[in-house]
């Protein structure tokens, strides 16, 4: 049986269809029908997907995105499919022959461990960690040789430009950048227009694709910006004369963030970054131990005293019993320790191989932008990059508190 779906590709995505191999990345200016490209992409090979049961992802930053940008398209352009079901509290379509497609967002990566995939999209991938396609995603993919498709808007210091320079020769990638001034797709006035009103770093990233423009609403932007032209962001070896403390964001069914740094007179060595989700306490520990660093003080935020209704412990009390004894960060308004952390990273020294993806988190952690009244709230956006961010920022004002007082000496002790 012959089904029409009715969509009618531009000149320019009809060629993206016809050139799409195992390996892809499309970079895209704003309004060039890159998730609609996408969503007809993953219809087109859940229909003529000869295996049993193909399964397909389309991946958001958020999973309100994902519903928010590509539900809607999903549906319209499979409602003429003959048995078609949609089941909107999985943000899945199950299509008659067994194939399937469901929407996702890398803000709640564990809901995608253990799933096979013949093939998944992600969407302003700039705004993803990497982990989220190399811990999990990759692997998925392994079991029926399946493909992926990365798209978005140009974003300097992100996963996504990282992702660019280094496939963007590769003859095993599929690798084009579309520039509004090149694609024809949004009339000149338009973009004249759009000029007019937008500043040149924020207009050259939206329309024209450049990954030198600073990220808008970014916290960070300036010092990190520094920290880098300076050269403070390189090898930084571990001392072992000076204890390593940690710095820690400790999530509940979300990441947690770990800061490792050494202090040697104003300079702050962050010599190494993990994170983690969906895991408890014990595999922390032991992360902790496989390091084999000598350990100072490890900072926690405030909420590690609460008791859980369960066991009726703290994770304060569980962490002591697994060899960790936290001290508590101090509980400061989140401005305030934004403030911390912009005096405190001068000062700072990163390594920029085990810190990458904190590193990244730093430079993209940013204001939420409310698209109704087109301004910058005052709090920070919840993604990603939060939970780095969060732990740097009690890094900031753990840093502070001691250097308001004398320091007692503790003795130096290394998880066993």
């Amino acid at each position: 049986m012959k089904v029409i779906i009715p969509y009618k590709p531009r000149e320019l995505q009809r060629e993206i269809h016809q050139n799409l191999g195992r390996w892809n990345l499309l970079v895209c200016h704003r309004r060039f029908g890159k998730t609609v490209l996408a969503v007809n992409e993953l219809i087109k090979k859940a229909i003529t997907n000869q295996n049993k049961a193909p399964r397909y992802a389309y991946v958001a930053p958020l999973y309100r995105q994902a519903k928010q940008i590509a539900w809607d398209y999903l549906k319209e352009f499979t409602r003429v499919v003959p048995g078609i079901r949609f089941n909107e509290s999985d943000l899945r379509v199950d299509f008659p022959s067994g194939a399937r497609i469901q929407l996702f967002g890398a803000d709640a990566p564990d809901s995608m461990r253990g799933i096979y995939l013949d093939g998944v999209v992600l969407d302003e991938y700039a705004d993803m960690p990497a982990r989220v396609f190399t811990e999990i995603l990759r692997p998925a993919l392994a079991d029926r040789a399946g493909w992926a498709l990365f798209i978005g808007s140009a974003k300097g210091n992100t996963s996504f430009h990282e992702l660019y320079e280094r496939v963007k020769d590769d003859e095993n990638w599929f690798v084009r950048v579309y520039k509004a001034s090149e694609t024809g797709v949004i009339h000149p006035s338009e973009l004249d227009d759009a000029k007019s009103l937008m500043d040149e770093d924020e207009y050259n990233q939206e329309f024209e694709c450049s990954w030198t423009a600073s990220i808008k609403g970014a916290y960070y932007s300036t010092q990190m910006a520094e920290a880098e032209r300076e050269g403070r962001i390189m090898t930084v070896p571990y001392e072992r004369n000076l204890p390593v403390q940690t710095a820690w964001d400790l999530g509940v069914g979300d990441s947690t963030s770990i800061w490792f740094f050494q202090v040697h007179g104003p300079e702050v060595r962050i010599i190494d970054y993990y994170e983690a989700s969906g895991e408890g306490l014990p595999h922390y520990a032991k992360v902790l131990q496989d390091k084999q660093y000598v350990y100072g003080t490890h900072w926690a935020p405030h909420d590690i005293v609460v008791r859980e209704l369960g066991s009726g412990k703290s994770r304060l009390e569980t962490a002591r019993v697994l060899g960790i004894t936290f001290r508590v960060a101090p509980h400061l308004p989140v401005d305030d320790g934004i403030d911390a952390v912009r005096n405190l990273l001068p000062r700072c020294w990163f390594d920029s191989l085990r810190c990458n993806e904190g590193i990244r988190a730093l430079r993209n952690y940013r204001k939420e932008y409310d698209e109704r009244r087109m301004e910058y709230k005052t709090r920070p956006l919840h993604d990603w990059s939060s939970h780095a961010a969060d732990a740097f920022r009690y890094l900031a004002v753990s840093i502070r508190e001691k250097g308001k007082r004398k320091e007692i000496k503790q003795p130096r002790l290394a998880i066993v």
